[in-house]
């Protein structure tokens, strides 16, 4: 079967019977055209199924689109499709279109992603930055394109940024080990260089510290190579020398991998605590430092929103808060002391 050709604004002219001008004017400036001629022009849109390009007329008055552009991470990860959830709800109340890409957490990929998505000139820019400087994107930030760090902050680029409460949340759980009696507390991560986890390690030594537990290094498995799986990660640390009785992770694939490892221990696990709420955590009973990516896309896109309608504001850093649930596997005493 022969696809149809797409109806073009000569087409709706003629069976209008208008010019190709008044067609283009009753799209992009209504009032303009008589409400007869207006409604007979949208008859034969309709009839034609006709489209118009939106961004190809916006683009011709030098401006930008409608269109938010999102560059997330891995295309598989859940906290990444609540962030794309939350921005196309925001988007979509206030009459904007999103349009996705994806890195797939590689710091190399993200400027060839970046630039192909700025190539559709999107109105404005959310992204989750993987690699270590976005001064790439001064540039377009000096053209009226803004730019939103979600997640974590730009580097070496001045932007917009909203954030999660990474060290108190860590610091948060690690404590609640520590009362347990815990002192043998691991932290595991992959990827560890981004920022968000530099927070997060953070908070985890400040609660050791704060019980006199300095040398956390061999208790800290901070790993920065996607082809590493999660479980054997944890599996080494676990089946090394004085291992820890509990387990914090840094994402929800680590903490996914935390429990494949520990299928197989005999007896009673280590107490183990993941950041990163996720579908099946309450099934398991699985303790978490969770928070809502939903509302972390909604602000993103909301503060995006309010920069196109302001782009010389001061910049904004949003933090949000993060909450502990206790589901179980974060609650078990170490086993010298069960």
């Amino acid at each position: 079967m022969a696809l149809q050709q797409r109806a073009t604004v000569e087409d709706v002219a003629r069976l209008a019977g208008v010019s190709s001008k008044t067609v283009s004017r009753v799209f992009g400036n209504r009032e303009a055209v008589a409400p007869a001629t207006a409604e007979r022009v949208l008859d034969a849109a309709k009839r034609l199924r006709f489209r118009p390009n939106s961004l190809a007329r916006t683009l011709r008055r030098g401006g930008g689109s409608d269109t938010i552009g999102f560059v997330m991470g891995e295309l598989g990860n859940p906290f990444y499709y609540g962030i794309a959830a939350g921005i196309e709800q925001e988007a979509s109340r206030h009459g904007n279109a999103l349009l996705v890409a994806t890195t797939a957490d590689t710091p190399d990929g993200e400027e060839r992603v970046v630039d192909a998505l700025l190539a559709q000139r999107v109105g404005a820019l959310l992204l989750v930055p993987v690699s270590g400087d976005q001064s790439y994107l001064e540039g377009e930030r000096h053209l009226g394109t803004p730019v939103i760090a979600i997640d974590r902050p730009a580097h070496n680029l001045v932007a917009d940024a909203i954030v999660l409460a990474n060290r108190s949340g860590v610091f948060d759980a690690a404590s609640r080990l520590l009362a347990l009696g815990h002192r043998r507390i691991a932290y595991v991560c992959n990827p560890a260089a981004v920022s968000a986890q530099g927070e997060r390690v953070q908070g985890y030594r400040e609660a050791m510290a704060a019980y006199g537990i300095a040398d956390t290094g061999r208790w800290e498995r901070l790993v920065d190579d996607p082809a590493a799986a999660p479980e054997r990660i944890v599996a080494d640390l676990l089946g090394g020398a004085d291992p820890p009785t509990a387990v914090v992770t840094g994402n929800n694939r680590m903490t996914i991998g935390a429990l494949r490892a520990m299928r197989g221990i005999e007896g009673d696990p280590p107490a183990l605590v993941g950041f990163d709420d996720f579908d099946t955590a309450d099934v398991l009973g699985v303790s978490v430092i969770a928070h809502d990516p939903v509302e972390l896309g909604r602000r993103a896109a909301r503060l995006a929103i309010e920069r196109i309608g302001d782009p010389l504001g001061f910049t904004r850093r949003v933090e949000l808060p993060t909450r502990y649930i206790g589901r179980g596997s974060g609650e078990r005493p170490p086993r010298d002391h069960m």
